[in-house]
């Protein structure tokens, strides 16, 4: 089987040129786990064009066929994906789990996980807010044709342009969808439908000339010096052109569409508002925790979990001489003060930067002295986009491709750097850079033997629970605060941040809380700025669930970690440990825990 997984590999690349003498020669290969999994996730990502160019694969190469092209959205598009997931689903079980052992079996767990997910998840047609203010089209096509359709070349420049037009069919194809959604119930809060008209306004009021889509590609074009100027400005007049005809006109019918829903919508935030949203927000919390938790136990986590870290807090306030007021004036009086933090100017936002990378310098000097396995792919450290920064949350991860031609990319909400307290940043910094976000996603994509689905980390507990563990274990393993006691602080706060996430996920979605008792509660508990905490709460109000998997993901592996400590006593091995962790890739956690047991046995 050897030499059909090494023919895999390059074979995916090969396959996506959609000749049909690769297709044919690639279904005549022998039969196995592998093999199907990856003929599956193959066909999958040949129905999404932007999917091939996120994984940055074969751009602006001889088997570029799809850089031109941008997905379908409309209902008949997604039930043939389904249809094909269903058939692929009942076809697994022809390979397994009968008679598999090792990494077979796992990734038959792992990928039969997956796709049962994916189809429970897909019963609740109508099951959430298809635009909103951080997420759909309206916002993540933007930063997918600035970001990740890569202008190598003259060619990478007429796709973009074609990828412009494509744009405003993919607008037409989702106002369908939205009025669809409309028409059975579904229409989303009035804070999340005033959000989202003010993200939609700010990217199609200003001037054309002045639209990222546009910008972005002069950006590009003044990099390549094999186009004459005389092409680059006939390049960008087209894209000016397609912005104002194409894709402006679509943000405009979409704006008008969302003012007109504003007159019916109410203000309850829970996904209980919806049909069936009781069975969608258990369906969500499953999905998002990889456990079967309840919402009550998820509850009754945060609850504990608050009340234990404000304690260790207020332990380090008071030992720095803070101890007058309550606990959250405190807190804001510290990220308040001018010394913690960097200039809300584009100096001071180069030097916030500088600082991050200097952070992540410093703690990659000892990082082999608790991991084998060092992912080669490099960070780069970049501001979210100006026009997303309103919406977006402080800080996030995007993978490096697959083919090393894009490096991991930790981008920082910048709008206001006070909003980050240099006392703050380092924890943000090993959240997403390492050992956090970018150490385990960067080792997921060197794992070899296995289906290509295991290397691309669908599992936000798996993920977010690494990142917070990494959070921690740069305190109880490599002492990083031993002299920055208000850095301690920070990883605190951050942590205070997650366990509220438990409290007001479940409290909205499941107990019916309100949007303003959801802030209130966090305003409380966290010292974060009310604007801060607002889009929080708001980003919690339409992703469902998704805000659990953080704290879940944690308190997994924490404890996991203390299984394997408490049976192998001195022969327990960190970095060991580590590397099967990270060297497995991601996973649902109720398979993880099966996954270390048996570590921990072959460890004995």
């Amino acid at each position: 089987m050897k030499w059909v997984l090494k023919a895999l590999k390059y074979l995916f690349s090969v396959v996506l040129v959609g000749g049909l003498a690769a297709y044919l020669w690639f279904w005549a290969l022998p039969v196995g786990l592998n093999n199907y999994v990856n003929k599956v996730s193959i066909q999958m990502v040949l129905d999404s064009p932007e999917m091939i160019t996120s994984l940055g694969l074969v751009d602006n190469t001889v088997l570029d066929f799809h850089s031109d092209k941008l997905d379908s959205y409309t209902a008949e598009s997604e039930d043939q994906a389904l249809a094909f997931l269903r058939e692929a689903r009942e076809g697994l079980d022809d390979y397994g789990p009968e008679g598999l052992e090792g990494q077979e079996l796992l990734s038959w767990k792992i990928t039969a996980w997956f796709f049962d997910n994916i189809l429970r998840s897909a019963e609740h047609k109508y099951s959430g807010y298809r635009v909103n203010q951080i997420s759909g089209v309206m916002v993540n096509m933007p930063q997918f044709l600035t970001d990740q359709h890569r202008i190598a070349n003259e060619q990478a420049a007429v796709n973009y342009l074609a990828r412009l037009k494509e744009f405003g069919r993919v607008i037409d194809e989702v106002k369908v969808r939205v009025l669809d959604d409309r028409d059975n119930g579904v229409v989303a809060p009035d804070f999340i439908l005033d959000k989202a008209l003010v993200g939609m306004r700010s990217f199609s009021d200003n001037p054309v000339a002045n639209n990222p889509l546009v910008t972005s590609l002069q950006s590009s074009l003044d990099k390549l010096d094999d186009i004459d100027a005389e092409r680059k400005a006939e390049l960008v007049a087209d894209a000016t052109a397609l912005v104002a005809e194409e894709i402006i006109p679509g943000y405009q019918d979409m704006i008008s569409l969302f003012e007109e829903l504003q007159l019916s919508a109410n203000h309850d935030a829970g996904i209980w508002r919806l049909p069936n949203g009781q069975q969608i927000y258990i369906d969500a919390l499953q999905s998002n925790t990889t456990t079967t938790l309840s919402a009550e136990q998820i509850h009754q986590t945060g609850l504990d979990e608050v009340a234990r870290i404000e304690s260790e807090m207020e332990a380090i306030l008071v030992a720095q001489g803070y101890s007058k007021g309550s606990f959250v004036e405190r807190v804001q009086y510290l990220m308040q003060m001018p010394e913690h933090n960097f200039a809300n100017t584009d100096e001071g936002r180069i030097e916030q930067i500088a600082y991050l990378n200097q952070v992540n310098d410093q703690l990659m000097a000892n990082i082999g002295d608790y991991f084998i396995t060092i992912p080669p792919q490099p960070l780069e450290i970049l501001r979210v986009p100006e026009y997303a920064q309103d919406s977006s949350p402080g800080g996030y991860y995007m993978s490096p491709a697959l083919d090393g031609s894009l490096p991991g990319r930790f981008y920082i909400n910048q709008k206001n750097t006070t909003d980050n307290p240099r006392w703050t940043l380092p924890t943000l910094m090993f959240h997403e850079g390492a050992p956090g976000h970018h150490f385990q996603i960067s080792a997921s994509q060197l794992i070899e033997g296995v289906p290509l689905l295991r290397k691309l980390s669908p599992f936000t507990a798996y993920t977010e629970g690494w990142a917070l563990y990494s959070e921690r274990m740069v305190v109880t393993d490599m002492n990083i605060y031993a002299d920055d006691p208000l850095g301690d602080l920070g990883r605190l706060q951050a942590e205070m941040f997650r366990a509220v996430r438990l409290v007001v996920d479940t409290g909205m979605h499941a107990k019916q809380w309100s949007r303003e008792q959801a802030i209130a509660y966090m305003l409380e508990k966290t010292g974060m700025t009310e604007a801060e905490v607002t889009r929080e709460i708001e980003r919690y109000v339409v992703w469902p669930g998704q805000a659990t998997a953080y704290k879940v993901g944690q308190l997994a592996l924490l404890d996991l970690r203390g299984l394997a400590e408490a049976e192998l006593g001195d022969n327990f091995d960190l970095r060991q440990f580590h590397e099967m962790i990270l060297m497995n890739g991601a996973m649902p956690l109720e398979i993880l825990k099966e996954s270390v047991t048996e570590w921990i046995a072959t460890q004995k």
